[in-house]
């Protein structure tokens, strides 16, 4: 009985290093090599650039704030790992190896964790396991940020694969982004988990605030010189923020091998960002007196708030026929826009400027 429960499992660890047997016995028949299990593995290799920048990106900031806080070392085991190596912000080496012991648990747990949910569906059901718990972790670990509790990632993408994949009938059936709708559970449930000034930075009790969250809070008379890091360094990903949302260059290759292998639409991708730059150039022009994040010039809208990570992500789910996906991803742009940049009000909803009341 116990091996039974473990079939899903081992037909999941068979296609993954082998091509299936199974033949499609009657008409009609669709010749393609580009199956569930590549498409997964495909997006995985899309990921590698954001996962590489996460994890100096991670580092970077971690070992900054330890120099200007005066500390030789991280806290914790990760000091211990981490001492022949150093705490240089200056070192490629040291700032990877300091944001892996932050990204690489996070990504453990929720691909074990959501990978447990999955297998037990699978089993109970009798079908075959899904090919994207892989790709639901990752996505999930890197929307984060780097202090986000272990508990609260395991709870997390627990809801999303229970709630928001499983319920529906598991992969493919699913009405919502697996990983978005458990960082949205975390946001609503345990907003101080991941928000705030004092997440983003690796290192506890160092408050570093995102561009959108100092803007949020500035006179609207100062708008933009509150925001200290430079365009050029929010396109890299060099600034605070959730571990693989803060370069759009990366999101930008990953977004272009994905589009050159087929598995995205360049009208899909291109309508996303018209949505978000159409809308942020709207109120831009409109302004307000209120809130200073009306200031915000609409090419800074690419670089900040997680918008090109979520515009890359516009390829998974959607209507079908290209125009209706084109047409659905303008709106989901747009809509977007107001969702990252409107975060900041949702907790302060006095304020919202009046024009939006």
């Amino acid at each position: 009985m116990a091996l039974q429960l473990l079939q899903p499992l081992r037909e999941a660890a068979d296609a993954f290093w082998r091509t299936t047997d199974r033949a499609t016995p009657g008409a009609p028949h669709v010749r393609d090599a580009l199956d569930l299990k590549r498409v997964m593995l495909l997006t995985l290799v899309a990921l590698l650039p954001v996962v590489a920048t996460a994890l100096w990106n991670t580092g970077l900031q971690a070992n900054l704030a330890l120099a200007k806080m005066g500390l030789e070392q991280a806290p914790g085991w990760r000091g211990a790992v981490l001492a022949g190596v150093g705490h240089d912000p200056q070192s490629t080496l040291a700032n990877v190896l300091h944001g892996a012991l932050y990204l690489l648990p996070v990504y453990v747990v929720a691909a074990g964790v959501g990978g447990f949910w999955e297998l037990l569906f699978a089993a109970v059901q009798r079908r075959p396991l899904g090919e994207g718990l892989w790709v639901t972790g990752l996505l999930f670990a890197l929307t984060l940020p780097p202090l986000v509790p272990l508990w609260q990632v395991a709870l997390g993408i627990s809801f999303g694969v229970v709630v928001g994949q499983e319920l529906f009938g598991g992969y493919g059936r699913h009405l919502f982004n697996t990983a978005l709708l458990s960082r949205a559970f975390l946001y609503y449930t345990y907003p101080d988990g991941i928000s705030g000034d004092a997440v983003w930075v690796a290192v506890d009790g160092y408050s570093g605030a995102t561009p959108l969250a100092a803007l949020s809070s500035a006179d609207p008379d100062i708008g933009m010189d509150v925001i200290d890091p430079s365009w050029t360094d929010a396109f890299l990903g060099a600034i605070p923020g959730s571990m693989g949302e803060t370069s759009a260059l990366a999101c930008a290759i990953g977004a272009a091998f994905l589009i050159a292998t087929g598995i995205a639409s360049w009208r899909v991708v291109a309508s996303a960002l018209a949505g978000g730059l159409g809308m942020a150039a709207l109120l831009f022009h409109v302004g307000s007196e209120s809130s200073a994040m009306f200031g915000m010039p609409p090419h800074w809208h690419l670089v900040t708030g997680g918008f090109a990570f979520g515009a890359r992500r516009h390829h998974d789910v959607g209507p079908a026929g290209q125009r209706l996906r084109a047409a659905d991803r303008l709106v989901r742009g747009g809509t977007q826009h107001r969702a990252t940049g409107g975060t900041q009000w949702l907790r302060r909803p006095r304020a919202r400027p009046s024009s939006w009341r």
